[in-house]
């Protein structure tokens, strides 16, 4: 799976499991606003986070493989489904389903990755 999905759904998980503190400077230095969260981390990889209403927009640039890439999610209730592209012509599809302080994610990949991976407030992932 390449860094840029593991990346969009770590910090998917993370704004949902933290709801967005805005800045942790040993990560990343983050800008917030109203609905728009933009960070830049210590390697140089950058990523925002736009919200509109129950839509979530992701983009990003990936230092180590010098590409960029966008997501889109989408949530109904607990359930929030994803669809991403990175400009090497990878795609990614999944979702995320909360059960009480549990995140079960399940995705693949163009690139013949998939999995799935439970995170909870309690264990982490």
């Amino acid at each position: 799976m390449g860094n840029a999905l593991k990346f969009s759904l770590l910090s998917l998980s993370l704004l949902i499991a933290v709801d967005a503190w805005g800045q942790i400077p040993s990560l990343a230095n983050c800008t917030r606003s109203a609905n728009l969260l933009a960070c830049v981390d210590p390697d140089g990889n950058a990523y925002s986070v736009n919200t509109v209403g129950s839509t979530i927009y992701l983009r990003g640039f990936e230092v180590a493989g010098k590409r960029y890439w966008a997501q889109t999610n989408s949530r109904y209730g607990q359930l929030t489904f994803f669809t991403g592209i990175a400009s090497d012509g990878e795609a990614w599809v999944g979702y995320n389903r909360r059960v009480g302080w549990t995140t079960i994610n399940r995705f693949s990949s163009s690139g013949g990755s998939s999995g799935k991976f439970t995170c909870s407030r309690m264990t982490g992932c």
